[in-house]
């Protein structure tokens, strides 16, 4: 394994669907880079004391949405770390901007079918629950994409992904 690049003067955000693996292919890069770790759905599971499915059910997606958009804002804050953000976060503008500002943001995208049985593999992901998984992925996309594309990188979501995002970071 390559000696691990120096770690970046700002954090590093991952984006984009549910199944993407920001969570698993964060937590490796952060291991690469030698910077901490953060998930902002734990970090909102942590404050509310509720898992995701929990809150949903117990305060609505409003309430949810409204604890991400803090959590994020209180990550971004500090010394540099790798972020996975949750699937919808980079769709609120004042996270989005906060992110490219303040992070490298990077989307990690996939195809639907591929995005889809990953994210059914983990329970609790209370906009899949009863539903065709991949039609949802597909309609989430077509409105999250948009905004997803706002990213400073965009990287394919596969067994490649670490080592793409290291080398493209190397290269900035």
């Amino acid at each position: 394994m390559p000696d691990a690049p120096t770690p970046p003067e700002k954090s590093i955000a991952l984006v984009g669907s549910m199944g993407a693996g920001k969570s698993t292919i964060g937590r490796g890069l952060a291991t690469r880079l030698g910077l901490p770790f953060a998930d902002s759905d734990a970090e909102i599971e942590a404050a509310a004391g509720l898992g995701i499915a929990g809150i949903f059910e117990r305060f609505g997606e409003a309430h949810f949405r409204e604890s991400e958009r803090r959590a994020i804002a209180r990550l971004v804050e500090g010394r540099p770390q790798v972020i996975a953000t949750g699937g919808g976060a980079f769709i609120h503008a004042e996270t989005r901007a906060l992110l490219l500002a303040r992070c490298t943001v990077i989307w990690l995208d996939g195809d639907s079918e591929t995005l889809a049985e990953r994210a059914g593999r983990r329970g609790g992901r209370p906009l899949l629950e009863g539903k065709d998984k991949v039609a949802v992925i597909e309609r989430l996309a077509a409105l999250r994409n948009p905004a997803y594309a706002e990213a400073h990188l965009k990287i394919r979501s596969d067994e490649t992904a670490l080592e793409a995002i290291v080398t493209a970071l190397a290269a900035r």
